[in-house]
C-alpha cells in the first residue's frame, strides 16, 4: 500500500509486453519522468515504486501495475544506456528483496548549479594535500567532488585517478587526463587501488570514501608525497570529521596521526541540505574549514574549551571560512529557510535561537 496522505504520481509507460510484464528500462525511464529533481528510486515488496524528491518519498502509479512482490525486485538494472545511470543497492529484508537506486545526473553540475560558495574555487588551485567533503548520506558529497574534479579537469593539465564504489559521474578527458577505477570490477579494494595509484604518476587522486584505517593511512601517505587527494566521510561537521579520522587509529598512533593530518589537510567541506521555506526544494548549507596556523593547532593538539575549530572558523570569515549555524541563521534572516526548520538542522539550536532572537 502507498504511504497515507501522499498522492501518487501517475506516469505513462512504454514497453509493456502482452503478458503485462514491464521492461526494466521502460519502468525506470517512466519513473524519472514523474517529477523534477528525483534523487532516488525505491522498490519494496508490498508497496508501489517510489521516487524521492527533495528528501520526500512519493509513490508512483504505473498503469496496469500493482504493488511489488519479492520476484519483482530481483533483477533491476542500474543503468539505462543513453538516458541515466544509477547507484544501486539491493538488499534482503524480511525474506525478500528491496532495491534503492540513486539517480546520477548524466551531466556534471557546476558551482552555480549546486549553489556552492564561490570561495571553494580556491580548492582547485591547490597543488597537494587532503581535501575532505563530509556530510550525511544523500547530502550531495559526490556531486561536490564531481564539480571540483571537473573544474580541475577543465583548467589543469594533470593526470587524475579516481577510485569509486561504484563510479558515479563519468568524466571525459579535457585539459587533464582522467582515469576512473571501480571497486570490484577494476580493483579488489580501495587500499590496493590507492597503493597502485601512487605508482601511476597522478597529480590528483579522488577516493570515493575513506572507510577504514588502511585507506586513511595511504591517503596521508599520498598527501605527504606531493599528491592532491580528495575524499569523503559520512560525518556531520568539521570537528567530527577530524575526530573520525583520528579515532580509526589505535590510541598509540593517534597523536602522530593528528600531527600528520594537521600538516596535510587543506580543506574540510561539510554539507547539509535544508528544506526551503517556500517548499521549492532544498538549499545547501556548507561549512568550510581551511588550514591555517590556528586550525592546524586545533587538529594537532585537539580541541580545548578555549580553542575549538568552531571558534577558529568564526574568527576567519575573511579567509573564506564559515560554519553551519552562521550560514543557517543567515538563511533564516533572509527568509529562505523558516525558523523551525533552521533550528532543527542547527548544530547548536539553543545558541542559534538566542542569536536570532537578538
Amino acid at each position: 500500500m502507498a504511504a497515507p496522505g501522499i498522492a501518487p504520481l501517475l506516469v505513462s509507460l512504454e514497453g509493456s509486453s502482452a503478458a503485462g510484464k514491464v521492461a526494466t528500462p521502460a519502468l525506470l525511464a517512466a519513473m524519472l519522468r514523474a517529477a523534477d529533481k528525483i534523487s532516488d528510486l525505491i522498490f519494496s515488496p508490498g508497496r508501489p515504486p517510489q521516487v524521492q524528491v527533495y528528501g520526500r518519498l512519493i509513490p508512483v502509479q504505473v498503469p496496469g501495475m500493482s504493488v511489488f512482490t519479492a520476484d519483482d525486485t530481483r533483477h533491476i538494472s542500474y543503468a539505462i544506456p543513453g538516458l541515466a545511470r544509477f547507484r544501486a543497492n539491493i538488499f534482503i529484508q524480511r525474506g525478500s528483496c528491496a532495491v534503492v537506486l540513486r539517480a546520477i545526473p548524466t551531466a556534471i553540475p557546476d558551482f552555480a548549479t549546486l549553489r556552492l560558495p564561490e570561495q571553494l574555487t580556491d580548492v582547485t588551485k591547490l597543488r597537494d594535500g587532503i581535501v575532505l567533503v563530509a556530510g550525511a548520506p544523500g547530502s550531495g558529497k559526490s556531486s561536490t567532488l564531481a564539480v571540483l574534479l571537473d573544474f580541475i579537469n577543465r583548467e589543469k593539465y594533470y593526470h587524475i585517478i579516481t577510485i569509486e564504489d561504484p563510479i558515479e559521474f563519468l568524466h571525459n578527458h579535457k585539459c587533464s587526463t582522467i582515469h576512473q577505477r571501480e571497486l570490484h570490477s577494476d580493483t579488489p579494494s580501495f587500499a590496493h587501488a590507492l597503493r597502485a595509484a601512487m605508482r601511476q604518476a597522478p597529480k590528483v587522486i579522488m577516493l570515493g570514501e575513506m572507510r577504514d584505517r588502511e585507506t586513511m593511512e595511504i591517503v596521508l601517505e599520498a598527501a605527504e608525497t606531493g599528491h592532491l587527494v580528495f575524499s569523503s566521510l559520512n560525518t556531520m561537521d568539521a570537528a567530527k570529521t577530524v575526530e573520525r579520522m583520528v579515532s580509526c587509529f589505535t590510541p598509540a598512533e593517534q597523536q602522530a596521526v593528528r600531527e600528520r593530518f594537521a600538516k596535510s589537510f587543506r580543506y574540510i567541506i561539510c554539507q547539509r541540505l535544508v528544506p526551503r521555506a517556500d517548499g521549492n526544494g532544498r538549499v545547501p548549507v556548507v561549512e568550510i574549514l581551511k588550514a591555517n596556523a590556528r586550525t592546524r593547532e586545533c587538529v594537532e593538539k585537539g580541541e580545548r574549551e578555549d580553542k575549538t575549530l568552531l571558534d577558529a572558523m568564526k574568527a576567519a570569515s575573511s579567509e573564506g571560512m564559515q560554519h553551519f549555524d552562521g550560514e543557517i541563521a543567515r538563511l533564516v534572516r533572509e527568509g529562505v529557510v523558516d525558523l523551525e526548520t533552521g533550528l532543527s538542522f542547527a548544530s547548536d539550536p539553543n545558541v542559534m535561537g538566542q542569536e536570532l532572537a537578538r
